[in-house]
C-alpha cells in the first residue's frame, strides 16, 4: 500500500514587522489590549511589490531544499489561499510558472484558515490513489490587504506569510488520518462578501468577523474534530507528541490543548510573533518546530484549523 509522508518543510515571512505599539499609533488600541485578548504582539506585512505567489514560491523553495529534492520531482502543486494574486488563473498556476516546472497539475484550495489541512488531505488522497507522487502543499496569504485598518476588532489580528510542505509517496505511513468538515449556515460570522461585477467591486471588500460567535464555534468544533480524528485513527490522546493548531487566538489554542490533555509545552505557538496568517499559519508553525528541533522524525503530530465557511479539519500524521 502507498502512503504519503512529509519529506520537507519550509516557510517565508515578509521582512516588515508591525508591532502592537506601532499599530496603536494608527487605531485606538494598545499592546495590553491586544495581548490580553489575542496573545498577538506583532505581525509581518508583505511589501507592496510582494504578491501571494511570491511568498508561496519562497516557502516552496525552502521546503524542497529541506526535503533534498529538485523542483523537477514535483508532479502537483496545491496552494491554499484566501488572497489569490487575481481572480484567475489560480495562484498555484502562477507559482508553477515562477518555479519553472510547467506540466504538473496545479490548483488552489479555498477553505480560509482551514485551507492548509484541506489541501494536505487532498494531496494525501492523490498520492494514495496513485494520481501523484510528490506534491507541493502551500498555505500562503497576504491577508492584511483585505483588512480594514480602521476596524480595531480585526486589524490587530492578521499578518502575511507562507508555509509549505513536500508530501511524497512512501512505504511508511506518514499521514495517518484526515477529517474535514464545513457548515455553510455560519458563513455570516466570518467573511469578505465583496465580488467583482461589471468591472467594479460590489459589496464590502474588507474582512468581517463576529469575534464572540467565531470563538464559541471554534472552541467546540476544534475539540470535536480532534477527538473524532484520533478515535477514527485508533490513536489515544496520550500518544500525540505535538499539537500544531491554526494560530488565531491564544485562548482557543489553550482550550484545544486542555481538551486533549496536552500541556502547552507540547503545543506549537507562533501567534505572538506572526498573528493570524490564515491558511499559512499551520505550515509556518510546523516548519518553525521542525527547524528548531522540537518536532522529530517518528513523532505523532496533530494539525488542525478552522476558518470561514465555516470550515474546519484535522490531519494526524507521523512525522
Amino acid at each position: 500500500m502507498t502512503y504519503s509522508r512529509i519529506l520537507g518543510t519550509g516557510s517565508y515571512l515578509p521582512d516588515h514587522i508591525l508591532t502592537n505599539a506601532t499599530l496603536a499609533e494608527r487605531v485606538e488600541t494598545s499592546d495590553d489590549w491586544i495581548v490580553s485578548r489575542t496573545g498577538i504582539r506583532q505581525r509581518h506585512i508583505a511589501d507592496d511589490a510582494e504578491k501571494t505567489s511570491d511568498l508561496a514560491v519562497r516557502a516552496a523553495e525552502a521546503a524542497l531544499a529541506n526535503a533534498g529534492l529538485d523542483k523537477s520531482a514535483v508532479d502537483m502543486i496545491i496552494v491554499a489561499t484566501t488572497t489569490p494574486d487575481m481572480v484567475f488563473p489560480s495562484t498555484a498556476c502562477i507559482v508553477q510558472e515562477k518555479l519553472g516546472i510547467p506540466g504538473c497539475a496545479a490548483f488552489d484550495v479555498q477553505a480560509v484558515c482551514a485551507g492548509f489541512v484541506y489541501a494536505l488531505a487532498t494531496a494525501n488522497g492523490h498520492i494514495k490513489s496513485g494520481l501523484a507522487k510528490t506534491v507541493l502543499v502551500i498555505g500562503a496569504e497576504t491577508l492584511t490587504r483585505i483588512v480594514d485598518w480602521e476596524d480595531r476588532r480585526t486589524c490587530v489580528l492578521f499578518g502575511d506569510g507562507a508555509g509549505a510542505v513536500v508530501l511524497g509517496a512512501s512505504d511508511e505511513a506518514g499521514v495517518l488520518h484526515a477529517k474535514l468538515a464545513a457548515d455553510g449556515r455560519h458563513q455570516h460570522i466570518l467573511n469578505t462578501p465583496a465580488q467583482i461585477v461589471g468591472g467594479k467591486i460590489e459589496g464590502i471588500p474588507y474582512l468581517h468577523m463576529d469575534g464572540p460567535a467565531v470563538f464559541k464555534f471554534a472552541v467546540k468544533a476544534l475539540a470535536d474534530i480532534a477527538e473524532k480524528t484520533l478515535a477514527e485513527a485508533g490513536v489515544d490522546k496520550s500518544e500525540v507528541d505535538w499539537l500544531v493548531p491554526h494560530q488565531a487566538n491564544l485562548r482557543i489554542i489553550e482550550s484545544t490543548a486542555k481538551h486533549l490533555g496536552l500541556p502547552m509545552e507540547r503545543v506549537v505557538v507562533t501567534l505572538p510573533e506572526q498573528g493570524n496568517t490564515s491558511a499559512a499559519s499551520i505550515p509556518l508553525a510546523l516548519d518553525a518546530a521542525v527547524q528548531d528541533g522540537r518536532i522529530q522524525r517518528g513523532q505523532t503530530v496533530l494539525l488542525e484549523g478552522i476558518g470561514g465557511g465555516m470550515t474546519w479539519g484535522a490531519v494526524l500524521l507521523r512525522f
